[in-house]
């Protein structure tokens, strides 16, 4: 970096620190001294962020990585988990996302009175459920009405359950980890599962690390399932809402399902409805067990802390979290397509559509060609696929892509998205979609594209890591995905050198007809009985 572009970008900084936040300078600090120059897209990722990165393993197989920033007395942690739908198994879909919603119930010291008094409650908790959710299954495939002695082992499960719950809600103090945090000036405590990975997140003032670490370490430890059905009942209605109930959740999810044939990611994150009710805190904790070991975390924790006392106070916490056994492997692969796949989903919403091809996964060479096609059709205002159809020709409200879909861990799928702007049709915007692909096979992409690209992704790289939660989140993400977290430095070198041969070679190899999946969105019209009216009859 020259003498002036640093002053320039120290003036940026200076300038802009006001609207954007009261860390911004020390967070510009923070790029100045990681980014060779950010107005070079010559220039390689940054050295410097690989050499701020202190890397920690426990021996019972835990990944830790530090950044210290000392701008402002916070540190903010992500905790991820290379576990998510893709290692659920068939008739338990939604374990995953279900056990990130009663990972917040507490453990045997947070969120409860008297464990000891609750933990027989619980235990008998699991066995009526069980048994309740047996018998109404077995009902329900059985056919033709319950018998009397039927309906009457029901009701009797049914009203233990209630009595049971009531009981087991004396000893529960609701939200009480939320609130241990809050109290001690936590925020931005959330949570997240995806195909891939499940993730923890909280940023919260340095000198509350040890609190931090109490808390985390026993929730990774020791679990309590209470409220399960309760909590089941609500992811229930959560899939309802984003599922079920919405027109672009169950367009994605009928796409997606018919996309991928035989592997998980055709299954969606948060299960098939019948699965949901048939999950059990039996299963739900075997689960855990077998997939939420140390081994198979990463903790990013990026702010104004001291990495070896962090290591110290980590060591002295997570450390004496025994290692899992290791997972099953995940061993399907989903078959080549050989053949275009369609799919409509009949809906009371506006039209809409789903485009998507296979494609390999992370670490292919061929995923990078990818993540430059997504760039040139999709990334901003004057990309190609908004500028022909939104822009020029007036064909959508919207359009993007995608160039992973639903997850990265396994190949997936290049995918774009539209939504038709009336009078015009998703036929008449699918066809747009083709021709702007095809386009990509006979021309090249220009070198003025292509720099885009590259100026783009500095932007992204420079916006991601300026927070200390973003960065925590990518560290923690590429450890868990691609088994190193310097793929966020690898990657834009990756990229650079994509050609435009390389983008055309792609697209001519994956954008085929017998590669591709379409789901459209049609409008659900009501169909009205008109009957014959009598001659001299007037009907309204």
């Amino acid at each position: 970096m020259t003498y002036r572009e640093r002053e320039r970008l120290k003036w940026v900084c200076r300038r802009f620190s006001g609207a954007i936040g009261y860390s911004m300078i020390g967070v510009c600090a923070f790029i100045i001294l990681s980014l060779p120059s950010i107005f070079n897209p010559a220039y390689a990722a940054t050295p410097s962020l690989a050499e701020r990165v202190i890397e920690h393993r426990l021996v019972n197989g835990l990944t830790v990585l530090i950044v210290e920033r000392h701008q402002t007395p916070v540190v903010s942690i992500n905790i991820t988990f290379a576990v998510g739908g893709i290692n659920e198994q068939v008739g338990q879909t939604g374990l995953a996302h279900l056990y990130e919603h009663m990972a917040f119930k507490g453990t045997r010291v947070v969120g409860t009175t008297n464990y000891e008094k609750e933990q027989p409650i619980l235990d008998e908790l699991a066995l009526v459920g069980t048994e309740l959710d047996q018998r109404q299954r077995d009902l329900a495939t059985k056919g033709g009405g319950a018998t009397a002695e039927e309906r009457a082992a029901i009701e009797s499960l049914q009203n233990r359950l209630v009595e049971l719950q009531a009981q087991a809600s004396r000893y529960v103090v609701g939200n009480e980890m939320a609130l241990l945090y809050q109290r001690h000036g936590g925020v931005g405590l959330n949570a997240s599962t995806g195909k891939d990975v499940t993730r923890y997140m909280i940023s919260l003032p340095s000198n509350r690390l040890p609190l931090w670490a109490a808390i985390e370490s026993d929730r990774m430890a020791n679990p309590v399932l209470r409220e399960f059905y309760k909590e089941r009942g609500v992811v229930m209605e959560e899939r309802r809402l984003r599922n079920d109930d919405s027109p672009n959740g169950l367009l994605f999810e009928t796409f997606t399902s018919a996309a991928f044939r035989a592997h998980g990611y055709g299954v969606p994150t948060i299960g098939w409805g019948s699965d949901i009710l048939s999950l059990t805190p039996a299963a739900t904790e075997a689960f855990f067990k077998t997939h939420y070991g140390p081994n198979r975390a990463t903790i990013a924790l990026v702010g104004d802390i001291n990495p070896q006392e962090t290591i110290a106070l980590i060591e002295q916490t997570f450390g004496k979290i025994a290692a899992a056994s290791p997972a099953p492997p995940l061993v399907t692969i989903e078959p080549e397509q050989r053949g275009e796949r369609r799919v409509e989903v009949e809906f009371d919403a506006e039209p809409a559509i789903v485009i998507g091809y296979h494609k390999p996964t992370l670490g292919d060479s061929d995923d990078d060609v990818f993540d430059v096609i997504d760039a040139v059709l999709s990334d901003g205002l004057t990309s190609r696929l908004h500028h022909k159809l939104v822009r020029e020709k007036r064909l959508a409200i919207s359009v993007g892509s995608d160039a992973s879909h639903p997850g990265v861990r396994a190949p997936n799928l290049f995918v774009v998205t539209a939504t038709p702007l009336a009078p015009h049709t998703t036929a008449e915007v699918e066809t747009a979609i083709y021709e702007e692909l095809e386009r990509l096979k006979r021309e090249p992409v220009s070198s003025q594209e292509l720099e885009k690209v590259l100026n783009n992704l500095d932007a992204d790289l420079v916006r991601g890591l300026r927070s200390n939660s973003g960065l925590a989140a990518q560290l923690s993400l590429y450890q868990a995905v691609a088994g190193d977290w310097r793929y966020i430095l690898t990657s834009r070198d990756k990229v650079a050198k994509v050609t435009a041969a390389d983008v055309q070679r792609v697209a001519t190899q994956y954008f085929t007809k017998s590669n591709r999946t379409v789901a459209v969105l049609v409008k659900k019209h009501t169909e009205r009985t008109v009957t014959a009216v009598p001659a001299g009859e007037v009907r309204p």
